[in-house]
């Protein structure tokens, strides 16, 4: 089991003496020639955003060890969660808290030290920095100080969740958690109707049924995908349109882990044009209303660009003379 595998590796780096030594173990572990005389043996001073695995543990990149044994403190969004991230590899970096309810009061201190000098490493609990967590703040802060910001790519939930879910990839929209109360939920779900991109969420294992119901409501019947645990030993992947999931786990149960909703855009994976689809809908609000008010309907319904119906609407009013 990879996860095993890799706090194993991490035991045997304690032994070595962590530091470089053990991004040369976990190069060993892969097969692979150690990489360090491919990067610079200093760090140079700035803030460093590193990603983290998001579950497996053997989905550390051989950087991103680099650098969290390289650096002058880890900042942290849990120092336990990062800890066991470190001990695992050997590597004892120093840990320092930055998370929602110190993030204020702890930045200026951060400024001051990424001002003398001094190279950081920003890491939240799993995943890329910054997607749902305090990180930006800190960031758009030292791009205004002149402080040089780094990204060491990694995990991204949202991501394998999109690479998994089987849905258009070729456009997509990160929308993070929606409000906790229904009311609020849909006033948001409005918001991203109209965007013809595969849209992605976080969400709770107790708010999802409800979420999902919201979706239906709001968005018609896409498809979409439900991912839990991603990387981890039970990760799923569940399918089918909005309201069949929704149903599905109001029947269950709110489901163990972590979950990301991926939901296709309006119309599915066909064209932006709406298609055959389109026709139909326009047809029939053209046979009982006016232009502008047929327009208006369909592309409320559908979550079309309303310019996009509205020329459909002109060349099917042609085409019939």
């Amino acid at each position: 089991m990879p996860r095993e595998k890799a706090a194993g590796a991490g035991k045997r780096a304690k032994k070595s003496g962590g530091g470089t030594g053990a991004v040369s173990l976990a190069a060993r572990a892969f097969g692979q020639e150690p990489i360090e005389a491919a990067l610079p043996s200093k760090l140079a001073p700035g803030l460093y955003v590193v990603s983290t695995p998001i579950g497996n543990l053997g989905d550390i990149t051989l950087r991103a060890l680099k650098t969290l044994a390289s650096v002058s403190a880890v900042l942290c969004e849990d120092t336990r969660v990062t800890g066991k991230l470190l001990a695992a590899y050997g590597i004892s970096a120093r840990k320092i808290p930055y998370h929602d309810h110190n993030a204020a009061e702890a930045r200026p201190e951060i400024l001051r030290r990424l001002k003398a000098g001094e190279a950081l490493a920003l890491v939240s609990d799993a995943g890329t920095p910054l997607v749902s967590d305090p990180g930006y703040k800190l960031v758009r802060a030292a791009i205004g100080e002149g402080v040089a910001v780094t990204a060491i790519p990694g995990a991204s939930a949202a991501l394998a969740s999109l690479v998994l879910s089987g849905l258009p990839p070729d456009a997509f929209a990160f929308a993070g958690f929606l409000p906790p109360k229904s009311a609020a939920r849909k006033r948001a779900l409005r918001e991203w109707k109209s965007v013809h991109a595969t849209l992605l969420f976080y969400e709770s294992a107790t708010r999802l049924a409800a979420s999902l119901a919201d979706m239906a409501e709001m968005l018609g019947a896409r498809p979409a995908a439900v991912t839990r645990e991603l990387t981890k030993l039970y990760e799923e992947v569940r399918r089918g349109n909005l309201a069949e999931l929704a149903a599905f786990y109001r029947a269950q149960g709110a489901p163990k882990g972590e979950m990301v909703v991926a939901v296709g855009p309006p119309g599915g994976d066909a064209d932006p044009s709406g298609g055959e689809a389109l026709d139909r809908d326009l047809a029939a609000a053209l046979s009982r209303t006016s232009l502008r008010q047929a327009v208006a309907e369909v592309a409320a319904a559908t979550g079309l660009p309303r310019r996009v119906v509205y020329a459909r609407a002109l060349q099917l009013k042609g085409e019939q003379g």
